[in-house]
This record gives structure tokens, C-alpha cells and sequence, in this order.
């Protein structure tokens, strides 16, 4: 009898268990359930939307703290990590590549995670960590030696842990992965050292590669151990052998679009930065467009054959990446859209069936690169505003200097936008800031800085740099702005309480007005934010949380801009708020 009651409670454990575990459709309505965040993006469209409604206009004033986290020791540096939120449990990653679970109630830790990092490691801009993913019983998050490590849910123990690719030669992993079909998708980083871009897809259970897709013409993809594919063309839009050390790096991950089946990569500057090396500052024929750099990628994540691309910056020679996220909504009229905001300072509108160009509007000031976008989406090059070419310098070392606007680090970077159903709006954390910039001779040195370039960011105002912008898809309108003393570097939320959440490096994290951009609400974390908000429901009230920690690739590569934000402190605490239940209905 006692065997049997035994082996009946072992059974409904392990039903529980089993039960328990993170299945593929619950990666499909992350976006509608509550009490939980499985994906980054909240949702693997990145709309970051909440349908909680709970906190709203009326009642952001009485959001306080619940509870604070420090991620403790002396590595502190950028936190930019988005939270994930599964069965009383917070997921947070932090810098130099750490994984901390957190008790959800209590903010006590659990379990934390170490990655044995090896010397020699080069990440470009910091050593951030931008979150991790949950399927099965299992989280996974990348490292900057480029690898990706799979956890157990309940202990932090390793599972398994494979490699990307060789830190020796510049790559490393910062991004969140990408979760689908069982398949753990990941790009890498490491764009300025003549790497090549690559999306790999993973068996979420053994790590085992299931396809690589390189991002760069010429290189040949594989699926399941075979060659599969080339991507594009040999030497179609690349001269030479320039394709082999072509960069592109895939390095802010992926979205998915489950009504095209569709992952949206983006690929990065191509390598070096010195276009006149590449063909793309003599002609404007095509073929010097060096794709698929600077492109957004549709995928087939069955198999990893490219559906469709679109490129942002063809002839790209300002570094205006083509990584930042691609965002799925449907607009006003019904229409199935894709929205990225790029680096090179326009706003694109896209279709989703096959990437094919909708729209293109500036989001920022003082665009100097392109007059304009063409009515099939390509750039109208000011070609006077391309850094010269060295080979025509008198000394043959160093290029004419041109000022450039935006800046490198883009009219928006890394840090995603948000899109509110409410509203129909996105809000854009953008930056108005130009380079002087200039190109030098470079050849590629294996795990050396491949630029051929210099450059000293400088901003284009004396009273702001960062803004977040209300921008219609449907006409490109800027329906109101906040302007920042310092960059904007923190992601966006919005929620159906008519609210949209970011944070200042200035430490102070702010709730405004969806419709008007009235600040509501807003608490000083002490230091800079540069990490991504999210909210839940848990026992009847809504809370928030984000990570406060100054960091990332300003204080690093901002020239003038650098000097103007050193007095900001690091630091490395996740802060969590609450609507407390009486306050609720109010």
C-alpha cells in the first residue's frame, strides 16, 4: 500500500514537473499572459506591450518599490539584461556574463551563475549581457567568449554548453536568443574585427546544430551537418576576397513572425569601415552594395534558406549597423507590417509577407549621409558626405574628414523601441548626435581591430542629445518628444494602462502619457539605466521591474559625448516596483 501511494504521489509529481515545463505555444502567447515573461521582447514579435491595464494613468503615482537586487561584487560595468519571469521565479543576466535566478516575492537569490570566461576575450562595447530564454526546463543565454550555455530552470546547473564560434578571432555573444520550434537561434558580435555574421539554430534539448546561415555573400550554409546553400551571389556585390572577412555581425538577435513563419535577423556594418576598400565609394550600381551587411533577413527557421532581405544602407560607410529590431503589428488599416528603426536615422516600414519596402521617414535631425530614402527604399546619397578616400590623400594615410549625422552609434542603437496597441504608436529611444569622421588604410590581422577608420562623436544640440519619440507608422509623424540631457541607451515599454516606461542615464526611471508624453511618474535608481523594463501580474497587483547599472558603449566610444556623461556612477541593481492593491481601482 505504501509502494502504491508512493508511486501514485512520484506519479503526479512528475505530471506536475512535466507540466511545468515551457512548451512552444507558450512561447506564442507570451505577449497575452500576465503572470509571466518567457521571451525578450515580451513576445517574439518585440512589441514590448503589456495588456495589463491595472496600472494605469490614474494610478502610476503610487508605484513604490517592492524590492531591490544587487548583482553584487566588483563587476559591474553595463547592465542592460531584460528580465524573464517564469513560476515565482526572475531570470536576470548580467555583465561579464553572469545568470542569476531570483525569488519572485522575497527579490532573495537562488541560484547564480558564473561563466568561466577566458583571458583574451574582445568585446567591442562592453561587456553587457542582454537576457536569456525559456523553454522546456531549461534557460539559455550567451557568453562573450561566443558560446551558448543551457541551464536547468531549478539549480543553474550547466546542461550543456556549445561553442558559436572563436573568441580568438573578435566573435563574442551579448544578445538574447531567440527560441522556436524546439530550436535555440542565435547570431554573434564582433563586427569590428572582420568577422562573419551568421544566424545558427540549436536543438534546444542537446545544443547539437541543426543549420548555420552566414550573413555575407559567398559563404556557404549548412543543415545538419551538410552544406546546404550559399548566401547570395559570389562576389556580386563584393570585390575580391574582401567577402571573406566581410562582417555583418548578427549581434542584437532575432524576432519571429509566426503569421510568415519568419525570422527577422539584422546584419551589421560591413568589414572594415573603410568603404572605399570594399567598392561601395565608387559606385552606386549595385555592386558595390556588400550584402547582406546592413540588411534586415527574412529566414525559414526550419532550415535557414533565406526567404527575403532588405537593405537598410547599401554602399554602408558610416557604420550604420542594419541590426536594430524588427518589430510585427498591424497596422490602422489592417495591413501586416514590419517597423525597425535604423541606425542610419530613417524610420522603415516593411511588408510582412516578403520584406518588400512600404515607407521610410527620419526620426532624427540633421541627416547629412542621404537627402532621402527612394520610392523602392534605396538611399539618395550625398555623396560629398562619404569620409574620403585615403588612396587619394596626398599622404595616402588618412582620408578627408567629413562631419556626418548621425553619429555611428546611430540615430537609435541597440535599445528596442516599443509598440503600444493602444495607441498604435511606436516610441523610439533616439539620439541626435554626428561624428567627425574619417577613413585610414586597414588590412585584416586575425582577432585585430579591422576599421580604417577614425572618428569623435560630438552632439548636434546644446540642451539634449537623447529623445524618445511618439512616431506614427502609417505618416512617419513625430506626435510628441522628450528630450534628454544625456543619450538614451534603455529599451521601451508601453502597457494597456496607457503608459510607456524607459529610463535615463541620468538614473531616473520614468512612466509617461502613451497619447500626450506627460511624465506621470518617476524614481531616481541611483545609477544610469540601460536595461529593459517589463511587467507582470502576481497575486492581484501589477508590478515592474528594470536594472539599473551605467555602462554599454557611450562612456567607451562617445568622444565628446563620453566627457560629458563621466560624472555618471556604475553600479548593478534590479529594482522592482508595485501598484499596491488599494490603489488599483483608483
Amino acid at each position: 500500500m505504501n509502494r502504491f501511494i508512493m508511486a501514485a504521489a512520484a506519479s503526479i509529481i512528475a505530471t506536475s514537473a512535466a507540466y511545468a515545463e515551457v512548451t512552444e505555444a507558450d512561447l506564442a502567447s507570451d505577449q497575452t499572459t500576465t503572470n509571466q515573461v518567457l521571451t525578450n521582447g515580451m513576445g517574439r514579435d518585440l512589441q514590448r506591450y503589456s495588456p495589463l491595464d491595472t496600472l494605469n494613468k490614474e494610478n502610476v503615482q503610487n508605484l513604490v518599490p517592492a524590492w531591490a537586487f544587487s548583482l553584487g561584487g566588483e563587476k559591474q560595468r553595463g547592465q542592460e539584461t531584460q528580465p524573464l519571469i517564469y513560476d515565482g521565479m526572475m531570470y536576470i543576466t548580467g555583465s561579464y556574463s553572469r545568470m542569476y535566478a531570483i525569488d519572485l516575492k522575497t527579490g532573495k537569490e537562488v541560484w547564480q551563475y558564473d561563466a568561466r570566461l577566458p583571458e583574451g576575450i574582445l568585446p567591442c562595447c562592453d561587456v553587457v549581457n542582454r537576457g536569456g530564454a525559456i523553454y522546456g526546463d531549461k534557460i539559455y543565454f550567451g557568453t562573450l567568449d561566443a558560446r551558448i550555455v543551457a541551464l536547468d530552470l531549478k539549480t543553474g546547473d550547466v546542461v550543456w554548453r556549445k561553442k558559436i564560434a572563436d573568441y580568438k578571432a573578435g566573435y563574442s555573444y551579448t544578445a538574447a536568443p531567440l527560441i522556436v520550434d524546439g530550436l535555440v537561434i542565435t547570431g554573434n558580435s564582433g563586427g569590428e574585427f572582420g568577422i562573419v555574421g551568421a544566424v545558427q539554430a540549436r536543438d534546444a534539448e542537446t545544443g547539437e546544430l541543426v543549420w548555420d546561415r552566414p550573413v555575407i555573400e559567398g559563404h556557404m550554409g549548412t543543415y545538419k551537418g551538410e552544406e546546404s546553400t550559399m548566401t547570395g551571389t559570389l562576389n556580386a556585390t563584393w570585390p575580391g576576397d574582401m567577402w571573406k572577412t566581410g562582417g555583418g555581425a548578427t549581434w542584437l538577435g532575432g524576432s519571429y513572425d509566426a503569421d510568415t513563419d519568419t525570422l527577422v535577423f539584422g546584419a551589421g556594418n560591413p568589414a572594415p569601415w573603410n568603404s572605399w576598400l570594399r567598392d561601395a565609394g565608387q559606385s552606386n550600381d549595385g555592386s558595390g552594395d556588400n550584402l547582406y551587411a546592413a540588411s534586415r533577413i527574412g529566414i525559414n527557421p526550419e532550415n535557414g534558406e533565406i526567404k527575403w532581405h532588405f537593405q537598410t544602407t547599401p554602399r554602408e560607410g558610416w557604420d550604420y549597423d542594419g541590426v536594430n529590431e524588427v518589430v510585427a503589428y498591424t497596422d490602422r488599416e489592417g495591413n501586416k507590417r514590419f517597423a525597425t528603426a535604423d541606425r542610419n536615422g530613417f524610420f522603415y516600414v516593411l511588408n510582412r509577407e516578403d520584406g518588400a519596402f512600404v515607407s521610410a521617414t527620419p526620426f532624427v535631425k540633421d541627416i547629412s549621409w542621404a537627402s532621402g530614402i527612394d520610392e523602392n527604399g534605396r538611399p539618395i546619397f550625398n555623396e560629398d558626405n562619404r569620409p574620403g578616400d585615403p588612396a587619394a590623400a596626398a599622404d595616402g594615410k588618412k582620408g578627408e574628414v567629413i562631419f556626418a549625422s548621425p553619429s555611428f552609434l546611430g540615430g537609435k542603437n541597440w535599445m528596442p523601441m516599443a509598440f503600444s496597441q493602444n495607441t498604435g504608436n511606436f516610441y523610439v529611444p533616439s539620439n541626435e548626435w554626428g561624428m567627425d569622421i574619417w577613413n585610414e588604410p586597414i588590412t585584416y590581422k586575425k582577432g585585430a581591430a579591422y576599421l580604417g577608420a577614425g572618428f569623435t562623436i560630438k552632439p548636434n544640440y546644446e540642451d539634449h542629445i537623447g529623445s524618445l519619440k511618439a512616431i506614427d507608422p502609417d505618416t512617419g509623424e513625430i506626435k510628441w518628444e522628450y528630450k534628454n540631457d544625456a543619450p538614451l541607451w534603455a529599451g521601451v515599454m508601453t502597457t494597456a494602462g496607457g503608459l510607456v516606461f524607459t529610463g535615463t542615464p541620468e538614473g531616473r526611471f520614468i512612466a509617461f502619457d502613451d497619447e500626450t508624453g506627460e511624465e506621470l511618474w518617476s524614481f531616481q535608481t541611483g545609477s544610469g539605466i540601460v536595461g529593459q523594463p517589463v511587467t507582470w501580474e502576481q497575486d492581484g497587483e501589477q508590478y515592474v521591474s528594470v536594472i539599473s547599472g551605467w555602462g554599454g558603449a557611450v562612456p567607451l566610444w562617445g568622444g565628446e559625448v563620453a566627457k560629458k556623461v563621466n560624472y555618471l556612477n556604475q553600479g548593478g541593481m534590479l529594482w522592482t516596483f508595485k501598484l499596491p492593491k488599494q490603489y488599483a481601482q483608483n
